[in-house]
């Protein structure tokens, strides 16, 4: 099945994106100073309905339990949650603590930019929109990949399909992102500023991960990923089959136009410049209980009420507040576009620290955060 149709037309074959630092590839990397910049400020158009769309009725967003949840399984793998349920991506932070930084941070993103969704349906200036995801077998035959920074990529070879999926589009000069997910291992596969090689047989990237689905570990300290921060991009896209369910059960990712040259938990890795106004990466933001959702249409509220209550996580330097997603013939591009009446000013930072368990996992746990007694 393919990612940008992976909901709406299952296919036997595949089923249908992050980056690194900055400052030493050719090419633009991930944490490059504007990652979209083709795509700033871009409007979201509405497209021609395809034949092959799907548009049930979403079910009323409902309150969302305090407690941690697995993130919903990818269509195509059900048998592979997306990290475990105590997953720090996984964990609702509505109740957590302002950080006292948050005024500064916010101000840094864009206190008046608009809430941007970096997806939807169809293409734009030529490239599908969102970033696609491949779902294989377990018997996919795997494949070498060559990286460019081998020292903080995770070697091949990769399961990588024939005619996968890429960021942009085969022809892209974007990031290129490739996402693949093994549902026989419930493995996670991710490169950047990837490249076929000789029909497929193999291939090149600028940086790869592998991310076991059913661990909390994290990558070694101050190694890069398919993403900036160094973390799998695949945790923290918006999805078509979890907004249609009627919910998002995890963080969403997000870019910022500026980073400090520092990471925090559970992010590994920085690219960023020494500017301690800017968020360092892994930063939690969350949307401000009090902002009013209810007016909004289905669509755009589940991904709202995800923001409430799971927040966004720091990723990539680009565009403020881009949130990430997979493309997909459900999306409504109008629908979509009116997240933009949210702006920074709705957006407050979390500290989540006090739910870090160990430095090298992701593991969280909330009952460190409640006051004793």
């Amino acid at each position: 099945m393919t990612g940008t149709d992976n909901y709406d037309k299952p296919s036997p074959e595949v089923v249908a994106g992050g980056a690194a630092p900055p400052g030493r590839r050719p090419v633009p990397p991930p944490g490059r100073p504007a990652p979209h910049t083709s795509r700033q400020a871009r409007p979201l158009r509405a497209a021609a309905i395809c034949a092959l769309a799907v548009a049930l009725p979403l079910p009323p967003v409902l309150a969302l339990a305090p407690a941690p949840a697995g993130a919903s399984p990818l269509p195509g793998a059900p048998g592979c949650e997306i990290f475990p349920a105590d997953n720090v991506w996984n964990t609702p932070v509505a109740d957590l603590p302002v950080d006292p930084r948050s005024a500064q941070y916010i101000a840094a993103i864009g206190l008046d930019a608009s809430l941007h969704p970096d997806f939807g349906q169809g293409d734009w200036d030529g490239e599908p929109m969102g970033i696609p995801y491949n779902v294989v077998a377990g018997t996919q035959q795997k494949v070498p990949v060559h990286f460019m920074y081998a020292s903080e990529s995770d070697p091949g070879p990769y399961p990588i399909p024939p005619h996968a999926l890429i960021e942009g589009g085969p022809t892209s000069t974007g990031d290129r992102h490739v996402i693949v997910v093994d549902t026989g291992n419930c493995t996670d596969y991710e490169m950047w500023s990837s490249y076929p090689q000789h029909g497929g047989t193999s291939w090149q990237a600028g940086s790869g991960a592998v991310f076991p689905l059913t661990s909390n570990r994290l990558r070694p300290a101050t190694w890069t990923s398919a993403d900036a921060a160094g973390l799998p991009v695949l945790a923290g896209l918006v999805r078509a089959d979890e907004v249609q369910a009627g919910l998002i059960d995890h963080a969403i990712r997000v870019t910022v136009p500026c980073t400090d040259n520092r990471f925090i938990w559970p992010a590994r890795h920085e690219a960023g410049q020494a500017d301690a106004n800017c968020p360092p990466m892994g930063l939690r933001l969350r949307l401000k209980a009090y902002v009013p959702i209810s007016q909004f249409p289905r669509m755009d509220r589940v991904i709202l009420q995800a923001l409430k209550t799971y927040g966004m996580i720091v990723a990539d330097n680009g565009s403020p507040w881009y949130i990430t997603g997979a493309g997909s013939n459900y999306w409504d591009n109008d629908t979509l576009h009116e997240l933009g009446e949210i702006t920074g000013s709705d957006f407050q930072v979390v500290d989540e620290s006090c739910l870090e368990v160990s430095p090298g996992s992701g593991a969280a746990d909330p009952a460190q955060c409640r006051p004793a007694g």
